[in-house]
This record gives C-alpha cells, structure tokens and sequence, in this order.
C-alpha cells in the first residue's frame, strides 16, 4: 500500500504545478494514517488489549504534556518504542499515530499533525518488527532510540521544506537539517534518556498485565511469569 500511495502521489504530482505538492503530500499521509487505523479495527483484539494500548496512548500523551517545559525533550517516541516493543508493530504504529493527534489538542492542530502521526506510527511499526533484537540486547534498544531522534528530525524538515517552498527544495532541506542540528541532538538525548529509564519498569508492568490476562504471552521477564497479580 505505500508502494502503491507514493507512486499514486508523484503521478498526481506531475500533473499539477510545483505548489500542490505540499497538499498532496498531506493527502497521502492522511490516507497511509486512515488505512493504517481501519486495517487495525478489523482486529479481533481482546478489549484488555486495547485498553492497554489506550493506558500506552494516554501515558505518551501525558508525558508530552509534563515535559512542555522543556523544549524537544519529550517521552513520546520512547513510549511509542516500549509500546512496539511488547504489543507489536501494528499496536506501536497505532500509539504513534494516536499519541501525535491526541497531544497536538494541548500543543495545536495543524498541518504538521499528519507528517508527526506518519513519523511516529513508522517508528511504533519498526520498534515491533525488531522487537525480538531490542528486547534481547539493551545497547540495542538505546542505539535504536538514537536512530529514531534522527529519523523524526529528519522526516519533520522534508514537512518544513514542502510547506516553505510547495515543493521539495533539495538546498533547503540541506540547509534544515544543518540549522537543526542542535534539536536532532536533543531528540537522541531524550529518547536515550527515557528509554533508559523507563523500558525495564514499563516493560515488565506490560508484562505482567498481559499474563494477567492472557494477552499474548511471551518470554520476556521469565522470573515474573508466575506473578499475575
């Protein structure tokens, strides 16, 4: 289906002048957003799971909202990351996407919230698909949380260029990410910061909920498996 959009995307693109391409480009992650959501509601997902992927979703948005303080150092993409991790891809793009629109009613709706919910959800949906790595090997997960403060920089300057010149301007994309060197370093600092604080507790509280009820059960944290309290 992405292959499908982004070459639906520069077909239409081709058509119109240079200034569409931003409309354009918020179209087609709107629609990614929109098939993502509809192919997860055809889940016959237990309602304890969806709860604990709501409780996920409402943590990531309170975290957002405690940190506003401090500008770029927020929790969101390291509970997104947690949130991957232990209830699957599809579960993490979900909070991703959710946690996006959800916290934007506190930090303002606009034109961006699309591009955040698309970033966010891609990072929740590649945390679950390298679950099995990041779980096993710390130093994994930590690296990862690096990688993903990049990405979000990264993918939020193409929105900043499209939306400053309609068109994606190679010089000044160039040009964002070297003034927003500063903003990426915080990014990676954040999510290394939180996930080192908060994917071990998290992790076996999720743990223990899903054993609790029965919610796919795997390995991870053995010595709790008999605790479902």
């Amino acid at each position: 289906m992405f292959i499908v959009l982004i070459v639906l995307s520069i077909a239409v693109s081709s058509v119109f002048s240079n200034e569409n391409y931003f409309v354009i480009s918020l179209v087609i992650a709107a629609a990614i957003i929109v098939i993502l959501l509809l192919s997860y509601g055809r889940k016959n997902d237990s309602a304890h799971k969806l709860a604990l992927l709501s409780c996920m979703t409402a943590i990531s948005v309170f975290g957002r909202a405690a940190f506003a303080g401090i500008p770029f150092f927020k929790p969101v993409t390291a509970i997104v990351i947690i949130c991957g991790i232990h209830l699957g891809a599809e579960s993490g793009a979900v909070c991703g996407v959710m946690s996006a629109f959800l916290s934007n009613f506190l930090f303002t709706q606009g034109p961006w919230t699309p591009f955040q919910m698309l970033i966010w959800g891609i990072i929740g949906l590649f945390s679950g698909l390298l679950k099995d790595t990041l779980k096993e090997k710390p130093f994994s997960l930590y690296i990862w949380g690096g990688i993903t403060g990049i990405l979000f920089s990264l993918f939020m300057d193409i929105w900043t260029t499209l939306w400053w010149d309609r068109a994606f301007n190679f010089d000044r994309y160039l040009a964002l990410i070297v003034t927003a060197l500063p903003v990426t370093l915080i990014y990676c600092v954040s999510n290394v910061v939180f996930l080192v604080l908060l994917a071990k507790p998290l992790g076996k509280k999720i743990h223990r909920i899903k054993v609790k009820y029965g919610i796919d059960i795997d390995k991870e944290y053995p010595e709790n498996n008999t605790d479902s309290t």
